[in-house]
């Protein structure tokens, strides 16, 4: 990619942001995704004062600079990331395997588009016999859970916003037995992310209280978490199975999410209480 015009606007304000940053532009282009001569280019041109030629652009100049905070943003972001991953490189599979990851996960009725295909001759295409009936906001239920090398802990079932007190119920009932069926007597770290009930001074309180280490998190990173991995493996696992109603979805994640683990349900599905 040479050529600036070849820019997209994302690259171009990746480039000016970095560039009043006065990061080296061999920097730029890895960051921009485009070779060091179009980084080299714009930055030229955009220092000469030429006009540009062709299309004229379809933002405003409000526009263009919420476009330049947000990929500002996304930046810092990924830079806290990455900076995160290559510390945590460095651990062994012995300490590894001392960490207790948590997360929540909403499953819905509907798991995406899992449609049948039909065949229909011509004028049928809006037939209701070729058609199949979908819900605008299915219903769903919210759970949390935690895992370590070891195995995952006791499901809970979130009937109502988590706020701080609630929260903190959760882990006293949810996380510190699933740290006991996990861990036993031994040392161990919590992860969580950085939501609002999470990092309240009365959680942190609890967990100093209770004498529970927490591993240091980037803010927004769910990729970085290896509970999303199982709760995609128990939401395809879970794909055919189409319950019809919330009380029917629950029983199915309790089944799929004990013959996934292979461990029986009664030793690790709960529910909170109203």
């Amino acid at each position: 990619m040479g050529k600036t015009a070849d820019l997209t606007v994302v690259q171009k304000t990746i480039i000016d942001t970095l560039h009043k940053e006065s990061k080296p532009q061999t920097f730029i282009a890895k960051e921009a995704g485009c070779s060091q001569s179009a980084v080299s280019k714009h930055v030229n041109r955009k220092l000469s004062g030429r006009k540009k030629c062709g299309r004229k652009r379809c933002t405003t100049n409000r526009e263009n600079r919420s476009l330049e905070r947000l990929t500002l943003l996304n930046h810092r972001q990924h830079q806290m990331c990455l900076t995160w991953a290559k510390e945590k490189k460095k651990l062994t599979v012995a300490q590894w395997s001392k960490f207790l990851f948590s997360d929540k996960s909403k499953f819905c009725i509907s798991f995406g588009n899992q449609a049948p295909s039909v065949w229909r001759k011509g004028g049928e295409a809006h037939s209701p016999s070729c058609l199949e009936s979908s819900v605008k906001f299915p219903q769903s239920v919210m759970i949390w859970g935690a895992m370590s090398s070891a195995g995952a802990g006791p499901l809970c079932f979130l009937k109502t916003k988590v706020t701080a007190p609630i929260y903190q119920e959760i882990l006293n009932r949810f996380m510190l037995p699933s740290a006991d069926q996990l861990f036993k007597d031994a040392d161990f770290i919590f992860q969580q992310d950085l939501a609002p009930a999470h990092t309240a001074k009365s959680t942190k309180s609890w967990l100093n209280d209770h004498g529970v280490g927490v591993l240091d998190w980037p803010a927004n990173s769910p990729d970085l978490n290896p509970i999303e991995k199982l709760w995609g493996i128990v939401k395809r696992k879970m794909r055919n199975k189409r319950p019809k109603n919330a009380d029917k979805l629950k029983a199915t994640v309790k089944e799929t999410w004990a013959s996934t683990l292979g461990v029986p349900q009664t030793d690790h599905l709960h529910a909170t209480p109203n």
